[in-house]
C-alpha cells in the first residue's frame, strides 16, 4: 500500500503541484482513509519526499539506459533531454519551483542528488565528446560541467523565466543548442545542426 500511495502522490504532485495536493485529494483519489496514508506516512511533508525521491529514482534509471547505450555523445545529450522531457511532460503547476518556495529542504536534498548525477554524467558526456572529435580538445571538463549544471536549474527558476512567457520544452530546446554550440568542433555542429533541424520540423 506505501508504493501504491507514493506512486499515485507523485503522479498528482507533478501534475498539480506540491501546495495544491492535500492528504485528503490523495485518499479521495486512491479510494481509502487518511488514516491509511497517515499509517505509512506521518505527514504531508514525508510523503513528498518520498515521492520526490522516487520520481529523481526512475529518471536516473532511465539516464542510466540510455549512457549504456554509448551513442554519439550529442546524440546522447539530447535523448537524456528528450527523455527527462517525456518523463515530466504532464507538468502543469511547476513542482520543482514549487518544492523550492514551500519545501526548500527537500528541494536542497534532491539538488545535491541531481548535482551528483549529473556531474558524473555530464562529464562523461564531455570526455568522450573530445575524443570523438565532436567536442573542443582545450575545454575545461569540470568548469564546463558545473556551468551545464547551474545553466539548468537557472532555466528551472520561474522567478526569471515565468511559465506564460517561457515554455518549459523551448527552454532546455533553447539552453541545450546554447550550450553545446560552445563546446562543439566543425564535425560536432553537423550533428548538431541535424537534430536543430529535425525538432523544428517537429
Amino acid at each position: 500500500m506505501k508504493d501504491k500511495i507514493t506512486i499515485k502522490a507523485a503522479e498528482m504532485f507533478l501534475s498539480l503541484g506540491f501546495k495544491s495536493v492535500t492528504m485528503d485529494d490523495i485518499s479521495q483519489e486512491l479510494g481509502i482513509s487518511k488514516k491509511t496514508i497517515y499509517t505509512h506516512f506521518k505527514n504531508k511533508t514525508e510523503l513528498i519526499k518520498e515521492t520526490a525521491l522516487l520520481v529523481f529514482s526512475e529518471i536516473s534509471c532511465g539516464i542510466d539506459t540510455i549512457l549504456a547505450q554509448k551513442k554519439d555523445p550529442i546524440e546522447e545529450i539530447y535523448e537524456i533531454k528528450k527523455f527527462v522531457m517525456l518523463q515530466l511532460k504532464n507538468q502543469k503547476a511547476s513542482p520543482q519551483f514549487q518544492l523550492q518556495k514551500y519545501y526548500p529542504e527537500i528541494h536542497r536534498l534532491l539538488n545535491t542528488k541531481k548535482y551528483e548525477k549529473m556531474a558524473c554524467c555530464t562529464v562523461e558526456n564531455l570526455k568522450r565528446g573530445v575524443e570523438k572529435g565532436v567536442y573542443r580538445k582545450n575545454i575545461d571538463v569540470d568548469f564546463i560541467s558545473k556551468l551545464y549544471f547551474l545553466g539548468i536549474e537557472g532555466i528551472n527558476d520561474e522567478t526569471i523565466f515565468p511559465v506564460p512567457q517561457f515554455s518549459k520544452t523551448q527552454l532546455m530546446e533553447d539552453y541545450l543548442e546554447y550550450h553545446l554550440r560552445g563546446i562543439v568542433t566543425s564535425k560536432g555542429l553537423q550533428t548538431l545542426n541535424k537534430f536543430i533541424t529535425e525538432n523544428i520540423h517537429q
